[in-house]
């Protein structure tokens, strides 16, 4: 859906832009740069009002609602221990959240038009979800106050606060990710039945092969007596948590069943499972790709439109000049430096006119995402302008080059993995010389580079606040000599200094490339992870434990209780509960798996995800090619700049060296601005390098559609190509 109303693509337009158009122009540019695809009017007056919706207060704000009304569940019954708050105080605070939420669907309504906005199901869903919080809140207050102390209270409507996450604007990348499960689930519908009848019929085989034996398991359980038990256990089977205990007495009886497991697990784990698998890769990529394309397409059409709104005719085509670019930046970025813009301008201008025509400005919005940092061309330090005449010293000199020196770090690389092979091995009399040595290596170091540049990698920001930590504990503790107090935060700042092997490994280029891959795809495995506990960018996980675990608790809280295992009243044993007498439940402790709270329910969840607990969850219901890699130079021009932001348009996968050492631009040339060193990217931006070299590049997209993954499909018989 088109953001404003329809402009004309190719009307001429040699005049001065108005003010609104110019306005109308930058906020086109800067939703192209942000993603944001929300409808808006394309009057002055809506356009402020869609500015100020967009404002980074009111965003922030809304993300302390969304995520309180979340954490709620911390303090709502049943609450963690001991910070329970009375139910009027939490609804006080839900109450609080739903009205700005309201605030913001009203402040919508008023640049989206009202058509517009009632039409948009989403806005629908989120008023929806606050009607009825306020109903749930309401029946709550009401049985609680007349039920008495024997009242159970349900907040129904709790699991729907994932909702609102989904549903507003701002969580348009969980939204994507919903959006393509959706799609790829009629993908692999068919050979999940398959799979499904594939056990169906192992289960049934077993049942008739065993039945008439009289097996049990070692429990003493009847062993495929019953078909839909059959079937849970070789459903089980293929997730290998009842290998190979579900085969061993069948086994005990006869050799031979060997071969009707091994079949089975053949068949469906490692055929069946891979075909699957394979069709939701497969499946799932191209409604990816689809996503991404729409995306892209979307952004060159917003580009599209202001371009037409600020061009003027020049030499035979239509441009942006230069005064006209000046203007626009002003408004896309008013505190952006007139160096910066000319600097955009210089990129853009691929022939030299001084003027940026149609096909260059539709790769604005990724240069714009392409971040700089202003640095300084004054290269001395701290330690230089206080004391000039000892840091110029020949002697000073030396030794910072002696620090600057890949052997310096080398040399305490290897004090690392020495201090590792210590810690592993409790040599703990050398901690002393360590502590020293490490601390002389923060000091040095900061006085050949300075304070500013040190501090400026992450690494090492990591380092100093250890080793000073350690220093500082080790000296508090040896003059209190508590050595409980001392021994306890040392285990701690010890696990830390653990963590600087992985900057060690940083260092070879083998192990950088693996390291710089997973940093680089964080965003993407937080947002794809998300689904399973609600939220932000961990967000798709996060969404379905969260409502599993408000479900749960409100079923089964208080049904299993933790109160150790010594030492017990007849009413404490077997987790307060006396159907989980004998159970292997209770003998394996697993008390402290329930759902009493937030926190536990979202453990327990995780732990039925990953761990072999198949036998346990009955008792829990109680009977119920790497790219060479190109560096930032030392002296860098604004033609060196702008070939390396270029490069990052079209390639997206430069990496920049980040050690410490190496400078910006240096004396020789009066450049302000270098390409920030980023360890990670957006998510968007990552999607996009994936497939957008499948979009020419000038094209808008006028006749795609997201919702076909092959447009030119012919009807034929379909391949196992055409399933995967």
């Amino acid at each position: 859906m088109d953001v404003i109303e329809e402009l004309p693509e190719e009307s001429p337009k040699s005049a001065e832009p108005s003010k609104d158009e110019l306005l109308l122009a930058s906020t086109l540019i800067q939703d192209a740069v942000k993603g944001h695809n929300m409808v808006y009017m394309s009057d002055s007056k809506s356009i402020q009002s869609y500015k100020l919706y967009n404002h980074p207060a009111f965003t922030i704000t809304l993300q302390i609602c969304i995520w309180g009304n979340l954490f709620l569940a911390i303090f709502e019954d049943p609450a963690v221990q001991s910070v329970a708050v009375p139910f009027w105080g939490t609804m006080l605070i839900e109450g609080i959240f739903m009205v700005f939420i309201l605030c913001r669907l009203i402040h919508n309504s008023s640049f989206a038009g009202s058509a517009e906005f009632w039409k948009d199901p989403k806005n629908l869903i989120v008023m929806g979800t606050i009607a009825l919080t306020f109903i749930d809140m309401m029946c709550y207050s009401m049985w609680s106050s007349l039920g008495g102390p024997s009242a159970h209270p349900i907040r129904w409507s709790r699991p729907l606060r994932p909702l609102f996450i989904i549903n507003l604007p701002e969580g348009r990348q969980i939204r994507k990710a919903f959006r393509n499960i959706r799609r790829t689930l009629p993908d692999i519908f068919y050979v999940l039945l398959l799979f499904i009848a594939s056990i169906a019929i192992f289960a049934l085989l077993a049942l008739k092969l065993m039945l008439k034996r009289n097996l049990h398991y070692p429990d003493g359980r009847e062993y495929f007596t019953d078909y839909f038990e059959a079937f849970w256990d070789l459903y089980v089977l293929v997730t290998t948590a009842n290998n190979p205990d579900v085969m061993m007495p069948a086994y005990d009886e006869s050799k031979w069943f060997a071969l009707f497991f091994t079949l089975y697990t053949i068949i469906n784990l490692y055929v069946f499972m891979n075909v699957v698998l394979a069709v939701i890769y497969n499946n799932y990529k191209n409604h990816l790709k689809n996503e991404v394309k729409s995306n892209v397409y979307m952004k060159r059409r917003f580009l599209s439109k202001a371009f037409n709104l600020i061009k003027e005719w020049s030499d035979g085509q239509y441009v942006v000049s230069e005064k006209r670019w000046t203007q626009l930046m002003d408004l896309v970025h008013p505190n952006m430096a007139p160096e910066y813009i000319e600097l955009l301008l210089c990129v853009l201008d691929d022939q030299g006119i001084r003027a940026i025509r149609k096909k260059e400005f539709l790769r604005l919005g990724d240069l714009l995402n392409v971040e700089l940092k202003e640095v300084s061309l004054d290269e001395s330090n701290v330690f230089d302008h206080a004391f000039p005449t000892v840091y110029k010293s020949k002697f000073s000199k030396l030794l910072c080059q002696i620090i600057k020196t890949k052997y310096f770090q080398w040399s305490f690389d290897v004090l690392i993995l020495v201090n590792a092979f210590c810690i592993g091995f409790n040599i703990n009399d050398a901690e002393w010389f360590f502590l020293a040595a490490f601390t002389v290596e923060i000091l040095l170091t900061l006085y050949a580079h300075g304070p500013a540049k040190y501090f400026t990698r992450f690494w090492n920001l990591f380092d100093f606040l250890i080793i000073t930590s350690s220093l500082l504990v080790t000296l508090i503790d040896s003059v209190v000599g508590n050595l409980d107090t001392r021994t306890r935060s040392l285990d701690i700042l010890m696990v830390l200094r653990i963590l600087r092997l992985v900057r060690l490994m940083g260092s070879f280029p083998r192990f950088r490339i693996i390291l710089t891959t997973i940093v680089s795809i964080g965003p993407s495995i937080a947002t794809y992870g998300g689904i399973i506990f609600v939220s932000a960018n961990t967000r798709l996980v996060m969404v379905i434990y969260y409502i599993y675990a408000i479900i749960g608790m409100e079923i089964f809280q208080g049904t299993i209780k933790f109160y150790g295992y010594e030492n017990l009243t007849q009413a404490e044993m077997f987790c307060g509960n006396p159907k989980l007498r004998g159970t292997e439940f209770y003998i394996k402790r697993y008390c402290n798996n329930n759902f009493n709270d937030i926190f536990h329910a979202m453990v327990l969840l995780f732990e039925l995800m990953v761990a072999t607990v198949e036998n346990r969850i009955k008792d829990l219901g109680l009977g119920m090619g790497q790219k060479p890699k190109r560096k930032v130079k030392k002296v860098l021009d604004k033609e060196i700049l702008v070939e390396n932001m270029q490069t990052i348009e079209e390639n997206g996968n430069v990496e920049f060296q980040k050690e410490v050492g190496e400078t910006g631009p240096t004396k020789e040339f009066g450049l302000r601005f270098q390409l920030r060193d980023k360890g990670t990217k957006n998510v968007e931006t990552l999607l996009q390098m994936m497939f957008e070299g499948e979009i020419d590049s000038g094209d808008e997209g006028l006749d795609f559609d997201e919702n076909e993954t092959e447009p030119n499909r012919m009807n034929r018989r379909m391949t196992l190509d055409e399933v995967l």
